[in-house]
């Protein structure tokens, strides 16, 4: 944009806002981003203040005359945890153009969806009387960060930055605050009358003690009080050193800006035995490129079924990590392959793919396994605001519940997981019928956090016949604000413009005992 309004006498000055950025590090960004125009630092605040600029990125474009004629987004294709295909609104574009034929700006102000520049931030969210007792980091904010934040919020973790300790916590503060007001952090996306092991949702108190300290200055407190820090496993690995790393033989080049189809790689191994793993991960070189990647195995000589997946990286997700006995076979004959979501940042970028294993170190009891609970045969109408589509698969055995993992596109509106018992002339019982359990609601489904929701070890558990149904909603009106196309019908496929609806139920066999023992140097079985 910048390079088509030069020649007509506009001037693009980048500000930086942020108190804790060096010039050394905005001259690098600038470097990096390619960027043609002066960046300056504002080094108090005063030149946002005057301008009543309060996020990043925020915009405002001054006439010849130094007066504020526009102040508002760039456009509406970027938002906080995602972006649309393609804007749909230019709007500094559009002031630009106004300004320059004329007339007056036809849109003044637009909202803007980014982070708060600390001169302006102010902790949000509650009217709740403050707590009684001061509020302090080490002692009650600490608690909070290790239980639901510093999984992601770690350095070398998934998140932007990391929230370990009271600098780099209180630096962050009026963010958190209002993150925290607006339940968009901890990521949580559940119904709040369901329960998981690996449930993050803060409490209205906890939320609340967040917001206190963050009213009060983000005090540190006594060092004592604190707990035990939390550890990470050493180097890159979220599942710690793997047994076997397998890399992509080609480095993906990737462009600046636009739709990145997706793409498929092959790894260079075959299993020639049966191999059995306890954690797999997939880990990029990089990290901001990748927005989701789907691992599986394929047999030579055999055709791929939703059997075959392993686990997948997706947003605001963790790797994959088996309880003790639990593992997942690769057969004999097998090769592994990815298929990856690209996303790009505003600049060329390059990535590889690696792949990493853990064998089990104990005895192997049970096979963790599958439904995919899918179908490609929907047509979302334009302009539809809750287009359903449903989905179910039976359950082969009894089984144990292990957790449920939901995955749609940009008009993904919500799904729910229902099991409905087996017949009663199936199961050989009487009785009035049994309606459906209802295991899982994400009312307010996010395409850019796809999360799993486990349950504790042995908590869920279903009869053979079990019918898995899922059940899901599209939003393919003009009130989607990250409806790529309200016009437009819309049909299973894999770019974020089409729609995808599956349901993953994870399960083990009740009546399976394996009893294997592996060498936990290959993952094969001891004879």
């Amino acid at each position: 944009m910048e390079e088509a309004f030069r020649p007509r006498g506009v001037q693009f000055v980048g500000v930086n806002v942020g108190p804790d950025d060096e010039i050394a590090e905005i001259a690098q960004q600038g470097i990096d981003f390619g960027v043609p125009f002066p960046l300056v630092k504002d080094v108090d605040g005063s030149c946002a203040k005057a301008l009543g600029v309060r996020r990043t990125p925020e915009v405002a474009v001054l006439d010849a005359d130094g007066r504020l004629r526009y102040r508002g987004q760039i456009d509406d294709q970027n938002r906080l945890g995602g972006a649309r295909p393609q804007p749909t609104r230019d709007d500094l574009r559009l002031a630009l153009e106004d300004l320059l034929a004329g007339r007056e700006v036809a849109v003044r102000e637009t909202p803007v969806d980014g982070c708060l520049i600390p001169e302006f931030a102010a902790a949000t969210g509650s009217t709740a009387p403050r707590a009684a007792e001061p509020v302090t980091f080490h002692e009650h904010i600490v608690p909070l960060l290790q239980v639901h934040c510093q999984e992601c919020h770690h350095t070398g973790g998934g998140a932007p930055f990391p929230l370990m300790t009271h600098e780099e916590t209180s630096s962050q503060g009026a963010m958190i605050a209002e993150v925290v007001a607006d339940r968009r952090m901890p990521p949580w996306h559940a119904a709040r009358s369901e329960h998981f092991a690996n449930e993050r949702g803060l409490t209205s108190a906890e939320r609340r003690r967040v917001i206190d300290w963050v009213r009060a200055g983000c005090p540190a407190g006594d060092t004592a009080k604190a707990p035990p820090p939390r550890t990470f496993p050493d180097g890159k690995w979220e599942i710690g050193e793997p047994d076997l790393v397998l890399k992509a033989v080609e480095t993906h080049s990737l462009p600046a800006d636009g739709f990145v189809d997706y793409r498929y790689v092959v790894l260079p191994h075959l299993f020639l035995q049966e191999t059995w793993i306890s954690a797999a991960e997939t880990l990029p070189s990089n990290p901001a490129v990748v927005h989701h990647c789907n691992m599986g195995y394929f047999q030579i000589g055999k055709e791929f079924d939703d059997s075959n997946f392993i686990t997948g990286r997706v947003p605001g997700g963790t790797a994959m990590r088996l309880d003790d006995g639990y593992a997942l076979r690769i057969p004999a004959g097998s090769v592994v392959g990815l298929q990856i979501h690209y996303t790009t940042t505003g600049k060329p970028e390059k990535n590889r793919m690696s792949v990493g294993f853990r064998y089990p170190r104990g005895v192997v009891r049970k096979e963790l396994k599958h439904l995919q609970v899918t179908t490609s045969k929907f047509a979302i109408p334009p302009g539809a605001g809750a287009h359903e589509v449903r989905a179910s698969r039976t359950l082969p055995c009894d089984a144990t519940g292990v957790g449920m993992f939901a995955h749609m596109h940009l008009r993904g509106k919500d799904m729910t997981f229902l099991a409905h018992p087996p017949e009663a002339g199936d199961a050989g019982a009487s009785g009035p019928e049994v309606g459906p359990d209802r295991l899982l609601s994400i009312p307010n489904y996010h395409y850019d956090w796809q999360q799993n929701y486990r349950w504790a070890p042995g908590d869920k558990r279903f009869a053979k016949g079990t019918r898995i149904e899922v059940i899901a909603h599209f939003d393919n009106s003009r009130f989607n604000p990250f409806n790529p196309d309200p016009e437009a019908t819309v049909r299973n496929g894999p770019q974020t413009i089409h729609e995808m609806m599956f349901g993953f139920f994870f399960y083990t066999d009740d009546n399976e005992t394996l009893d294997l023992r592996t060498d936990p140097k290959n993952g094969h079985v001891v004879r």
